[in-house]
């Protein structure tokens, strides 16, 4: 039974949309502003990393080893890259899009952590599954550029089979698989990666965070095992 789950955020309003009416109590733990929420028997402590992969796996790592957690997991937001219907997803899968080998042909892409050498490799972290969730699994493509350039976004969806983007959740399965740990995540979207998207997600911001931390708590309200 899983009992302990961290949670992990980019931005400050991804955070604070998680159980905003539950009773919680503050701390710092190595920088990070942590909320610790109690859910039913769960004990939950949710922090706002910031935004990228190294805050996002710091975070991580932090927060396993401090509150003992049984379950990494990511909220928020995403840009969507590709056809995929519907607006909130569990993301089942996660890529690193910017890790790898730049080539005179191109840029080759591999699993986080492994050598960027040889044959590419695109093999995804893959989640915990949730077999009651009901919302539509994405893979997402996560880096330390945000993307407003559609062209770039369609060379993604197409070299990674991605149809999200984000900025947290494949550095946190990476630090997961380290840590010997499961993970999930659920993200909702704000933008379509294009030019429109910084406005797009400004705008988007509260409602998709909302959004993403209502199906999270969905989630966690039944019983998980490893």
């Amino acid at each position: 039974m899983i009992e302990r789950i961290a949670i992990i955020t980019g931005v400050t309003e991804e955070a604070d949309a998680f159980a905003p009416d539950a009773t919680t109590h503050r701390s710092t733990v190595g920088g990070f502003d942590v909320r610790h929420v109690s859910l039913g028997r769960r004990s939950i402590v949710v922090a706002c990393s910031g935004v990228g992969k190294v805050n996002a796996a710091t975070a991580a790592a932090l927060l396993a080893h401090v509150h003992d957690a049984q379950l990494l997991m990511v909220i928020g937001t995403a840009g969507k890259i590709g056809d995929h219907a519907g607006d909130c997803f569990f993301l089942h899968e996660a890529v690193q899009n910017d890790f790898g080998a730049r080539r005179p042909d191109g840029f080759a892409h591999y699993r986080g952590g492994s050598w960027p050498i040889g044959p590419a490799d695109t093999t995804p972290f893959r989640a915990m599954e949730a077999p009651h969730c009901p919302l539509p699994r994405a893979r997402v493509a996560t880096g330390d550029a945000f993307i407003e350039c559609p062209d770039h976004a369609r060379d993604m969806a197409a070299q990674l089979g991605a149809t999200l983007v984000d900025m947290e959740t494949a550095a946190v399965a990476q630090a997961a698989e380290r840590l010997g740990l499961p993970w999930m995540a659920i993200k909702a979207t704000t933008d379509d990666a294009n030019g429109e998207s910084a406005g797009d997600f400004s705008a988007n911001l509260t409602r998709a965070a909302k959004r993403a931390a209502e199906a999270a708590e969905a989630v966690l309200s039944v019983d998980l095992s490893i």
